[in-house]
């Protein structure tokens, strides 16, 4: 046993937990983006001028859309090295199509005349995509060159876990409580000048997280971090056999994806307003929860994460994290149903308010953990290629990840969609001051608690099959090293 601890202890490379940290700053800059585009709805049906269930198709089939570029982008990303790294370029140049195509759809589309407003959105949403996949990509493909280290890997995690948290917390704050009432209250979501005031405050500030965390990878985006520390040749070939034989990736996918739609389903941004505004009387309510809960959350997550991703490897952190969201969930239901939720006050506490707190902070905290820690599953993926194939792919793991990912919960927007047209909502959408009715609280609970409980079974199927114990990560490292080591002698004899 001593002898195996050295000899992992020799294959590891480390980085310093500032470069983790502002590393973790590119997925929080992507994530603005897929935040405020949560209201790409309403833009679409108060400014371009479509249908409520029109509107949640075309965010489906641009969200496919999105799906379709990755294996092209992870493909190019698996053959570039430059002299400025493998992966840094993508985090710039995906952020500056993402500054432009944002702009001009908030500032362009709305000018122009009616009939062409839905055209020109559609050119200008795939141009958009294509700039949040180059950079959504190295969130996942930069973790294998980052660090190797078991212990450090779910740091990122944790770090990215807070900066999603203040994250989500702080735009709804302002969204709620200063733009929605600055530009108009409901009459805000047909107002361009809304938008553009969303882009004003959170795009410049993407922009300076993915400065940032082109900083933090410097150090470390390198050839000699990569797989096997040479440059390979790689193929579509290559590609087909990693789809085969990859058990890791393939049950990975399952799980993650089904995980997302679910939870897609969950935080879309009608669920609130109809969560909120509608069923508990106050839409209000929802910047102060967020403001409330990010604290708790972050320190659930964290002590989540430290007690047992880092102590007992990724894979039980996943379902520690899944079996304590289904019974929170479970319990919160119960909470919704059987309660009062008009009672719900963050001023005057009662006990529904205090319960309704608890559950929601317990749920979040883990399944924040079953979510999170995918990333760095990721990164062990690509790994466990390199130790099965001798193959460094970590684009191709992330996109592959992110192809079937962003497919299956592109439909998350349609089932919404028609979930609540269903329910006679089929030119306009819910607002706060839409009256109560039992098909709108069963439509949410469906939604916001129903559709992740599905998700979260689905996690704990795959993992049954999924092979990355944190033993089996320790006997891959090693063996890497080994690999890295043959490959450093062939090219010396090579060369002499």
């Amino acid at each position: 046993m001593e002898n195996k601890n050295k000899d992992l202890s020799h294959s590891l490379h480390r980085a310093k937990i500032w470069e983790i940290a502002f590393y973790a700053f590119n997925n929080t800059s992507t994530n603005i983006y897929a935040m405020i585009f949560m209201y790409i709805t309403y833009f679409l049906t108060g400014i371009v001028g479509v249908g409520v269930v029109l509107a949640g198709t075309i965010t489906t089939v641009m969200r496919m859309w999105d799906g379709v570029t990755d294996p092209f982008i992870g493909y190019i990303i698996d053959k570039t090295n430059t002299k400025f790294g493998k992966n840094r370029p993508f985090i710039l140049i995906g952020n500056l199509i993402l500054l432009v195509t944002s702009f001009v759809i908030y500032w362009v589309t709305p000018i122009i005349p009616q009939v062409a407003r839905f055209p020109f959105y559609i050119v200008m949403y795939m141009l958009y995509i294509i700039g949040y996949t180059f950079q959504c990509v190295v969130t996942k493909s930069a973790q294998s060159c980052l660090t190797n280290d078991p212990t450090q890997r779910p740091i990122f995690t944790m770090f990215d876990a807070v900066f999603n948290t203040v994250l989500f917390a702080v735009i709804p704050v302002i969204i709620t409580n200063v733009l929605i009432p600055m530009y108009g209250g409901d009459a805000a979501f047909a107002n361009p000048a809304f938008f553009q005031g969303i882009w004003k405050v959170f795009a410049p500030l993407s922009f300076v997280l993915a400065i940032l965390a082109i900083i933090g990878l410097r150090r470390k985006d390198r050839l000699e971090y990569y797989g096997t520390g040479v440059v390979q040749r790689i193929t579509f070939k290559d590609y087909w056999e990693v789809l085969k034989k990859n058990r890791a990736i393939q049950m990975l996918v399952i799980s993650a994806s089904s995980d997302k739609l679910t939870a897609s389903m969950k935080g879309n941004t009608i669920i609130f307003v109809m969560l909120f505004g509608i069923i508990c009387g106050n839409y209000t309510l929802y910047g102060s929860y967020s403001a409330i809960t990010s604290i708790p959350n972050i320190v659930v997550t964290l002590l989540l994460m430290n007690f047992v991703a880092r102590r007992m490897g990724q894979k039980s952190a996943m379902l520690v994290g899944t079996w304590g969201a289904i019974i929170s969930a479970v319990a919160l239901f119960f909470l919704m149903w059987l309660g009062d939720p008009t009672t719900l006050s963050f001023t005057h506490f009662n006990l529904f308010s205090i319960l309704f707190l608890v559950l929601n902070v317990v749920m979040a905290g883990f399944s924040g953990v079953a979510g999170n820690i995918v990333i760095p599953m990721t990164a062990d993926c690509a790994d466990y290629e390199v130790y099965r194939s001798g193959k460094y792919v970590p684009g191709l793991m992330g996109t592959l990840f992110s192809f079937v990912d962003k497919m299956i919960s592109s439909l998350a927007g349609t089932f919404v969609s028609l979930m609540i047209a269903a329910i006679g909502f089929k030119s306009v959408q819910p607002t706060p001051n839409t009256p109560y009715s039992d098909s709108i609280f069963w439509v949410t609970m469906i939604c916001f608690i129903g559709a992740p409980i599905i998700g979260w079974v689905m996690n704990l199927i795959a993992l049954r099959f999924y092979p990355l114990t944190k033993e089996k990560m320790a006997e891959i490292q090693i063996r890497i090293a080994e690999i890295k080591a043959e490959a450093h002698e062939k090219a010396q004899a090579s060369a002499e």
